[in-house]
C-alpha cells in the first residue's frame, strides 16, 4: 500500500483540520450539570463537517434529557467500510467539554473564541477532546481521498456526556448493542506528548458530596451556634489523611502510581462574613488502584463522617455522584495493541510502551463489555486547565496513524 501518498494526503488536510477545529471550539458542550446546554448544537455542526468526508453511513443516536434546551443528547456513528466487515475498527471520541473556569485565567484568547497561533490551537475543548475527534474525521477523508479501502470497516463515535459519566453516551450506544466481541476499539482521550504511551488499565473512580450541618448564627456569638464551615473543612482534611493512609499501595504501572483522593469543589454557604454558616458543602474526587475494593473505600469514608458526628455533634452526610469501579487488566498484549505498536513503529520508529492512568475514559465501558480497548494519542495533557490546547502536528500525526490502522 503507497503509505507516503496515504501520508502526504493527511498533510495536506491541515488547513481544513484547522478549520474543522476552530469551528467545533466555538461551540459550547458543556453538560447542564455544569449549567451548560449539552452537545446539540456541536453535534450539528460536526454533521455539517462529516457531510464533506463521504462516509458511507452516518447515524445519529439521539438520548432523551428534559434539562437541555433541545430535549436531548446527541450520539454520531459514522462508518466507512473496509474490506471485510467481520469486525470493526472503532475511535471513539466525545463531543462534551468542562466548563471555561475562572475566565481571567484564560490569558491567551477567551476560552469558546478560539485562536490559531504559532503551531497551536486555543481554546476550551482544543485537547479534550476536539483534537482527537478531528484527527479520526481527517483519517477517515484521507482513506478516501488517497483511494484506500481499509481492510476493516472504520466506525467513528462521537458520543455525549463523558466529562460526567457518559450515561448519555456510550453506555447509550453500548446498550444498543452496536459492538461486538471482536471489534477493536481505539478511545483517544489522552495520551503522552510524545505519542509512546498505550493506556491498557484504569483505576476505580469515585466522586462524593459531603455535607456538614450545624446551626447558623451571628459570627459574633459562635456559641449559639455550631459551625458547619469549620467542622466541614476539618472533616475534609481527616478525609485527606485517612483515606491516602489506608488506601496507600503504589503500583507502578499506573501514571499516578498511588490512589489519589483529591478534595476539589467547595459549594458556596453564606452571604455575608458576619454568618458562622449552618451549612457546608465540599466534594472529593477519588482516583483509586483497581486493587482496593471501591466499597471499601465509601465505608471508610462514612467512618470518619461517623467520628466526627459523635466528636463535634453535626450531621455529616456523605452522597456519591459518580462511582465506577475498574475491570482489572486481562491482557496488556490484545490486538488493539499490537496494531497501535506496529502503527507506531512504522509511522514514527519508536518502540510504545503500555501502563494504566487514572483519568476515567470511555474505554472502561468497553473492558466492562469484554471488548478489547486502547486509550492513546499525543497530547500534552493540558486537559480541563486554563488556555487548553491543542498541537497542530499532533493532531495531523495521529490522523496518520489512525489511517494507518485501518489498512493493517
Amino acid at each position: 500500500m503507497p503509505i507516503q501518498r496515504l501520508f502526504q494526503e493527511m498533510e495536506s488536510l491541515k488547513p481544513e483540520m484547522i478549520s474543522a477545529l476552530t469551528e467545533l471550539v466555538r461551540v459550547p458542550a458543556v453538560a447542564p450539570e455544569n449549567g451548560g446546554n449539552g452537545e446539540t448544537l456541536k453535534a450539528e455542526k460536526l454533521l455539517e463537517i462529516l457531510d464533506t468526508v463521504g462516509f458511507d453511513r452516518v447515524e445519529r443516536f439521539d438520548v432523551l434529557d428534559s434539562r437541555v434546551s433541545s430535549g436531548k443528547r446527541p450520539n454520531i456513528v459514522a462508518y466507512l467500510n473496509g474490506e471485510t466487515d467481520e469486525k470493526r475498527l472503532w475511535i471513539v471520541t466525545h463531543l462534551d467539554v468542562v466548563p471555561a473556569g475562572e475566565e481571567s485565567l484564560w490569558t491567551v484568547t477567551k476560552p469558546f473564541d478560539p485562536l490559531v497561533a504559532g503551531d497551536r490551537v486555543c481554546g476550551r475543548g482544543c485537547e479534550d477532546n476536539g483534537q482527537s475527534l478531528v484527527a479520526s474525521v481527517f483519517a477517515a477523508k484521507g482513506l478516501k481521498r488517497s483511494v484506500v479501502k481499509p481492510k476493516l470497516t472504520v466506525a467513528l463515535a462521537f458520543v455525549s456526556d463523558e466529562e460526567q459519566g457518559s450515561v448519555f453516551g456510550i453506555q447509550h450506544l453500548l446498550g444498543k448493542g452496536l459492538f461486538r466481541k471482536n471489534d477493536l476499539v481505539v478511545v483517544p482521550d489522552g495520551g503522552s506528548a510524545d505519542g509512546s504511551f498505550i493506556e491498557v488499565v484504569e483505576k476505580s473512580l469515585l466522586w462524593f458530596k459531603v455535607t456538614t450541618i450545624g446551626k447558623q448564627t451571628h459570627a459574633s456569638l459562635p456559641d449559639k451556634g455550631l459551625n458547619a464551615h469549620r467542622i466541614g473543612m476539618q472533616v475534609a482534611l481527616a478525609l485527606d489523611g485517612r483515606l491516602h493512609e489506608k488506601f496507600g499501595a503504589k503500583d507502578e504501572f499506573f501514571d499516578v502510581p498511588y490512589s489519589t483522593f483529591e478534595p476539589t469543589r467547595k459549594d458556596r454557604n453564606v452571604e455575608a462574613v458576619n454568618i458562622v454558616p449552618g451549612e457546608d458543602i465540599s466534594y472529593f474526587d477519588c482516583r483509586i488502584l483497581p486493587r482496593y475494593d471501591v466499597d471499601e473505600v465509601v465505608v471508610e469514608i462514612n467512618r470518619v463522617l461517623a467520628e466526627f458526628e459523635a466528636k463535634t455533634g453535626a450531621t455529616i452526610k456523605m452522597e456519591i455522584v459518580q462511582k465506577q469501579a475498574a475491570p482489572k487488566l486481562l491482557d496488556s498484549n490484545m490486538e488493539i495493541v499490537t496494531l497501535l505498536k506496529k502503527a507506531l513503529k512504522q509511522a514514527r520508529g519508536f518502540d510504545a510502551h503500555v501502563g494504566g492512568i487514572g483519568g476515567g475514559s470511555c474505554a472502561a465501558f468497553f473492558r466492562k463489555a469484554g471488548i478489547s480497548a486502547a486509550l492513546w494519542s499525543t497530547v500534552d495533557e493540558v486537559a480541563h486547565q486554563p488556555n487548553e490546547y491543542c498541537k497542530i502536528e499532533n493532531m495531523v500525526a495521529d490522523a496518520k496513524v489512525f489511517a494507518l490502522l485501518a489498512t493493517m
